[in-house]
């Protein structure tokens, strides 16, 4: 480990002009760089003499990066290390932050994101330095398959969280627009958390009836009401050691909404017309469309079932802000659609697939899954055409100033930006929409970087931090 007044990094990465730019870009007097194009010589190393951060591409030999960062992190859990490849996988990214990695770095924003991200791993290494270190709890449970798709920032910072959160067993309150995948995020959690072999549940509040969704929940006592005739189990002893998701969690009754927070603060309920007190080991995450803080204010939701809920909390950015991944997303669709049908699977032309991203989207994912089953069903060739894609009136482009939102310049400013494609913008222009919109959120620059679909990194460019 070198001393406090100076830093060592080693890079791990089979592509030595990567190595020779990286090396170039990060050394300093203060700050020595180590490079190995051999995980396995790196592995070795790093045991010997621990470095202060260790950045390694995700797809190395002999060595993968994962394999890399759990021997690590074995060794040493309050290792500083960093993942980096070109287009890292959902799985992989959600599977580096639960065990642990500082950060996800795809290679295309290096030149912006990795040197301030450097910057802040070697502060962190020195905060952590004297803690005692801990053994972490692994999964040995290996997850494959891709559940969430997205390239955009927006979308990695998700999944970075989603990573962190399925550590431990806090609850999670993860909002959205409707149809932007709340309850997928909810099961990816789960599935990657020690849970993962346990039930999970989801309970739409807003479509169940007041009287039923208290007997949904906890069950019921035979007798408890006109057409209990039997016993029933709830929802939270069907998933006891699982986790429960509580989508709509904003339309929940206030009565209700005291007997949720009984279970969070102790794990126990009662069923419906019954005296026994029952425990269940339940993680709660919970989803919500709705302003939970303006819900509070109006009396409409528990001040404390809200900070409750929301101890860990994760936004979704709607489908307008990250319109890199509408293609991704609609080639996953498309194979999905053909699996189902058993049928050929549906290519988009390139027009059709300008026409897609140029569309505002208001129902988000789903409404593009649906509009990509309703093409499929209208294409009469294997190739989706712009005709055979229905669309609504939502569509928005830098060209169309007759469709821009009513809330004015703001959004007009956050369209050119998100719908410009591959064309170039002005500079002036993508400052000043960071600077108004930074403004507008107080100077919240999560929400500001967020709407804008641009890492904080960049954000903090714009406005000449």
């Amino acid at each position: 480990m070198a001393s406090s007044s100076s830093k060592t990094v080693m890079l791990v990465d089979p592509d030595e002009d990567f190595l020779k730019w990286a090396d170039k870009h990060l050394r300093t007097p203060d700050t020595e760089i180590l490079c190995q194009t051999d995980s396995s010589k790196a592995l070795d190393a790093i045991l010997k003499d621990p470095p202060d951060l260790i950045i390694a591409e995700l797809y190395t030999d002999p060595l993968g990066g994962m394999d890399l960062l759990r021997k690590i992190r074995l060794n040493d859990p309050n290792a500083m290390v960093i993942l980096t490849t070109g287009f890292p996988p959902t799985s992989s990214v959600i599977e580096a932050m639960k065990l642990g990695a500082y950060d996800v770095l795809r290679k295309e924003a290096l030149p912006y994101d990795l040197r301030p991200v450097v910057d802040d791993a070697l502060k962190a290494s020195d905060v952590i330095s004297s803690t005692p270190a801990q053994n972490p709890q692994y999964l040995s449970q290996e997850h494959s398959g891709e559940t969430i798709i997205g390239n955009s920032p927006a979308m990695q910072e998700v999944f970075k969280m989603i990573g962190r959160a399925s550590r431990g067993d806090a609850p999670v309150l993860i909002t959205g627009e409707s149809g932007s995948g709340k309850e997928v995020v909810a099961g990816a959690i789960h599935n990657f958390s020690r849970r993962s072999g346990s039930e999970h549940v989801t309970i739409n509040c807003a479509a169940i009836p007041e009287n039923l969704l208290e007997s949904e929940l906890f069950g019921h006592e035979k007798g408890a009401f006109t057409g209990a005739t039997g016993l029933r189990k709830g929802r939270f002893e069907q998933c006891d050691g699982g986790t429960l998701f509580l989508d709509e969690v904003g339309d929940m009754p206030i009565q209700t909404q005291g007997k949720i927070l009984r279970v969070l603060q102790s794990g126990e309920f009662s069923r419906v017309g019954g005296n026994d007190s029952l425990h269940a080991d339940v993680r709660i995450l919970a989803a919500t469309n709705k302003d939970l803080e303006k819900a509070v204010s109006n009396g409409t939701f528990r001040e404390d079932l809200f900070y409750r809920l929301n101890v860990v909390r994760l936004h979704i950015p709607p489908l307008r802000q990250r319109r890199e991944d509408i293609r991704p997303l609609a080639d996953f669709f498309l194979k999905r659609i053909a699996d189902q049908k058993r049928g050929p699977r549906l290519r988009l032309a390139d027009d059709a697939s300008t026409r897609l991203e140029s569309y505002n989207w208001p129902g988000n994912v789903r409404e593009l899954e649906n509009t990509l089953y309703r093409a499929s069903i209208l294409a009469t060739a294997d190739v989706l055409l712009p005709k055979d894609i229905p669309l609504g009136s939502a569509a928005l482009t830098h060209t169309t100033t007759g469709n821009w939102p009513e809330n004015g310049i703001e959004q007009a400013l956050e369209v050119l930006i998100t719908s410009a494609g591959e064309q170039p913008l002005l500079p002036w222009i993508e400052t000043y929409a960071a600077k108004i919109i930074f403004a507008k959120t107080k100077g919240d620059k999560n929400i500001t970087a967020s709407r804008l679909g641009i890492t904080s990194q960049r954000l903090s460019q714009l406005l000449g931090d």
